[in-house]
């Protein structure tokens, strides 16, 4: 009986831990996506997008190219690598490139990361790791038989950064430090001309 209930307890345990590993949602284009929507009450559009704007200034050379479409949507592109350990020692396995688009409206915001693209890396004459070619295979894509398991730990490292970046990201519009917005300066008042 006892070893029935340490069973039972272990496979409750087991299962528990398993689902903390939360996928990345499929779109309607059929490409992977991590999309959420904030409710910020209180807060001005006008503030949102100026935090937003300090994120992206802040965070530098992570994102390669940042554009402001239109006055509340924010595009960017950048990429995160994959480590694979083996013991004690860890190596990059390759980098997934992907984009990042934010949209600000008043009292609330939306971000989504998508667009993922797997990109192996391999050494070079110099022992360096570089990425063995520029074209990017899509994450959502069937890796054939004999990679299921290691593009499964792909999309599921990829899971947990972008959730690592939301965090950061959410944390820093949240913060409560007001943003200097800019200042138009005052024309002079010339009284030659009329």
């Amino acid at each position: 009986m006892k070893i029935w209930i340490l069973c039972s307890l272990l496979l409750i345990g087991a299962s528990v831990c398993n689902a903390q590993d939360k996928p990345l949602a499929v779109d309607e284009r059929g490409k992977l996506i991590y999309y959420e929507v904030v409710d910020c009450k209180g807060l001005p559009k006008d503030s949102l997008f100026a935090r937003a704007d300090a994120y992206f200034k802040k965070a530098g050379k992570r994102f390669s190219s940042e554009a402001v479409v239109g006055d509340s949507l924010f595009e960017s592109s950048a990429k995160l690598i994959i480590q694979k350990t083996a013991l004690v020692m860890s190596r990059p396995s390759g980098e997934v490139r992907y984009n990042f688009y934010v949209e600000v409206k008043p009292e609330k915001y939306r971000f989504w990361f998508t667009d993922f693209s797997f990109i192996p890396y391999q050494r070079d004459r110099y022992g360096n790791f570089v990425p063995s070619t520029t074209v990017g295979t899509p994450l959502e894509s069937d890796p054939g038989k004999l990679n299921v398991s290691e593009w499964q730990s792909y999309q599921k490292s990829t899971a947990k950064e972008t959730g690592i970046l939301a965090a950061k990201f959410k944390e820093t519009m949240a913060n409560t430090i007001p943003v200097q917005l800019p200042v138009k300066k005052a024309e002079a008042i010339s009284t030659k001309k009329w």
